[in-house]
């Protein structure tokens, strides 16, 4: 089960979340069959994905993340909600994209950088809180780090990775995000931008061994965790789900599907799960319509 830490260091002046989303990005890759930049690209934004849910102050409360940077990847939507549970998928996960110069998965090319990146938070209000920025690096890790600071006004450092092998399995992912309090003196600004310095990728760390225990107490010397929370790959969708959606298609089309398919197939976008719903259970809908 991966694992998500909250914490404070400097008598509450820096705010500190680690993740450690390996098994999470694990399954949301092997289900949506991604190439190794599409996994990267959805295992980042994944992971910020359980670290914004963490943010989250009430369980009726969700976040939905949109990244399209008009690159070949197309859109990247993810769902969280506040017990660290996660859904998404990319448009085109067949994508693999190698920088040349740094023999590295090149996610900003994946991405690409004209677009915006939009944080859409339903807090059970009457309107939802909806924060669009423009993409900066199609990076995403960069891109958040943006969004926090202009969008909702927090200094922030935020480190996403994923590390795939030669076999375009996962490996490895997690992600660090680091934000100033607004009681944040100078001496404490100075602090964090040194430990971000010197900070490694967060998957090469998390590859190495570490846990979001031990990582969080090793950037800081005097930190107080928080809490500590599960995430997990997990999606809403179900056989009822689908069925009740099926309800809500015209006359003509379930028509169409019993007398030339002789039954139907919905796929979710978010988990890639398939329900087939046979032709005696799409004449169930029309006599009850």
């Amino acid at each position: 089960m991966d694992t998500l830490i909250k914490g404070l260091a400097h008598e509450g002046a820096i705010r500190i979340i680690v993740v450690d989303s390996t098994n999470t990005v694990k399954e949301a890759c092997e289900r949506h069959r991604t190439f190794p930049t599409a996994s990267a690209a959805l295992g980042r934004t994944l992971t910020i994905g359980a670290i914004l849910g963490s943010m989250l102050k009430s369980e009726k409360e969700n976040v939905m993340i949109q990244i399209n940077g008009g690159g070949p990847l197309g859109t990247i939507l993810v769902d969280a909600n506040s017990h660290c549970e996660v859904r998404g998928f990319v448009a085109n996960p067949e994508v693999h994209i190698m920088n040349e110069q740094t023999k590295k998965l090149d996610v900003g090319a994946a991405v690409g950088r004209d677009g915006t990146l939009r944080v859409i938070k339903d807090l059970s209000l009457k309107d939802d809180f909806t924060g669009t920025v423009q993409l900066q690096t199609g990076e995403i890790a960069e891109d958040f780090a943006y969004y926090f600071t202009l969008s909702e006004q927090t200094p922030s450092a935020v480190s996403l990775g994923v590390l795939v092998n030669e076999n375009s399995e996962v490996v490895a992912a997690g992600g660090i995000l680091i934000q100033m309090m607004p009681h944040a003196t100078e001496t404490d600004i100075l602090i964090a931008e040194d430990v971000i310095k010197h900070l490694k990728p967060i998957s090469q760390l998390i590859h190495e061994g570490f846990t979001p225990n031990t990582l969080i107490e090793s950037l800081f010397q005097d930190v107080e965790v928080l809490g500590m929370s599960t995430v997990q790959f997990k999606c809403s969708c179900s056989r009822d789900r689908m069925f009740e959606a099926l309800s809500t298609v015209s006359k003509t089309e379930i028509q169409a599907m019993i007398h030339e398919d002789h039954g139907t197939e919905i796929t979710c976008h978010f988990c890639n799960e398939s329900y087939h719903f046979s032709e005696d259970e799409l004449k169930s809908i029309l006599n009850k319509s």
